[in-house]
């Protein structure tokens, strides 16, 4: 088996993982980013939508810019509406053509001077007295023995590389969307505004969404509660009834599937010579199951601490913890706070549920539309129903 060296291999090439890469690179680390996948960016399993937050991570490019929204219009299970915007602005957020801002990322981090190589799966970790090592990979048919003093997980809600690390990253199914999605084209739908429709018909322990992506073009599609999917209740069911009855002259281009953690961040993200990011780490905001952001800040985080540990020579969980610390005080609270949101909404009943919404209708401008402070007003408007957040988020 040929043999490879690098200083730090992240496995996945999503926005995690390149952005993971690429912050080490600058740092003057040797680093390998691969991807199991062809092509990066691709299959897509993502709604593609974000908040303008998103200039703050990085330098906007039009050719990965399908839509500018001016907001948010949800429709409660009775069909109540509100609507959310930002206040002084036309824009409220994008929606991306992932497949050109995930290579995006990925050419930032080759530019840095990381090796990026696709069609290269991992399949184990190196292990040596109690630390890894490297991973052994599997290169278009070629295995290969890559070590390295770090190994970063960047490979999705499965996360095998924590598996073999001793995390234990399984998930209850309460705690797992399972999504469907359908880009399609030839369908009338607001090309201004995202909208996201919720009732237990429509998307049982979950919301539907319809994303617009150009000229009567948009991803449509929906997560339920992994508990609920089964037999003729899978998450395909209910979109393929959602979309013959509102877009049933409507042309699919596009069929994706996946699963997104909403647990929040249950468990510990490093071990000796292991960190985890993204999905992996379960960064993903439990009440909306957006994790974009979440996925930029905390690459930038794992890249810095990697490179400092690496050059102290001292990659031991005990020093890998800043990365936890310096995400858990980042993002860390509006996760927890999204994860307390997302508990307590799904177990109100169906009278509680139309009073949350009720309480939550008409115009909603925001000062800023950022997850912080979407929840913010979430739990201004419903204080009874969220009494015991208020002291945690204002």
């Amino acid at each position: 088996m040929n043999e490879e060296k690098y200083d730090v291999v992240v496995v996945g090439a999503g926005p995690a993982g390149s952005v993971t890469a690429r912050t080490a690179a600058e740092k003057g680390l040797d680093v390998l980013l691969i991807e199991r996948n062809q092509e990066i960016g691709v299959p897509v399993k993502c709604a593609e939508g974000l908040s303008k937050d998103l200039e703050r991570f990085v330098e906007i490019d039009p050719r990965w810019i399908c839509t500018e929204i001016k907001g948010i219009t949800t429709y409660g299970p009775d069909g109540t509406e509100i609507t959310l915007s930002v206040e002084g602005s036309d824009a409220a957020g994008y929606v991306l053509e992932r497949r050109l801002f995930d290579k995006h990322l990925a050419q930032r981090a080759a530019r840095a001077g990381a090796d990026v190589r696709v069609k290269t799966q991992a399949y184990g970790l190196i292990q040596e007295n109690g630390y890894a090592k490297g991973v052994y990979v599997n290169a278009a048919g070629e295995d290969v023995c890559i070590r390295a003093d770090v190994v970063v997980g960047a490979d999705g809600v499965e996360s095998r590389v924590g598996r073999w690390a001793g995390i234990d990253t399984r998930l209850p199914l309460a705690d797992v969307s399972t999504c469907a999605q359908f880009l399609m084209t030839d369908i009338d739908m607001n090309e201004n505004y995202c909208e996201i429709f919720f009732g237990r018909n429509i998307a049982p322990g979950g919301y539907l969404w319809v994303f617009p992506k150009g000229k009567r073009t948009a991803n449509v599609g929906l997560g339920i509660s992994g508990e609920v999917s089964g037999t003729g209740h899978y998450a395909s069911d209910y979109l393929r009834t959602f979309v013959s009855k509102q877009f049933p002259n409507g042309k699919v281009l596009a069929e994706m599937y996946g699963a997104v953690p909403l647990s929040g961040p249950v468990y510990e993200t490093v071990a000796n010579g292991v960190v985890l990011v993204g999905d992996a780490a379960r960064h993903v905001q439990p009440i909306t199951g957006g994790g974009i952001i979440q996925a930029l800040q905390g690459g930038a985080i794992a890249g810095d601490v990697v490179a400092k540990a690496i050059k102290e020579k001292n990659v031991s969980k005990k020093r890998l913890r800043e990365y936890e610390k310096r995400w858990k005080r980042e993002f860390g609270r509006v996760l927890e706070v999204g994860l307390k949101v997302k508990h307590t909404v799904v177990n109100l009943d169906e009278e509680e549920f139309l009073t949350f919404f009720h309480a939550l209708a008409g115009e909603i401008r925001l000062k800023d539309y950022s997850e912080r402070a979407f929840l913010k007003e979430m739990i201004k408007k419903n204080p009874r129903i969220l009494f015991s957040l208020v002291r945690v988020i204002f």
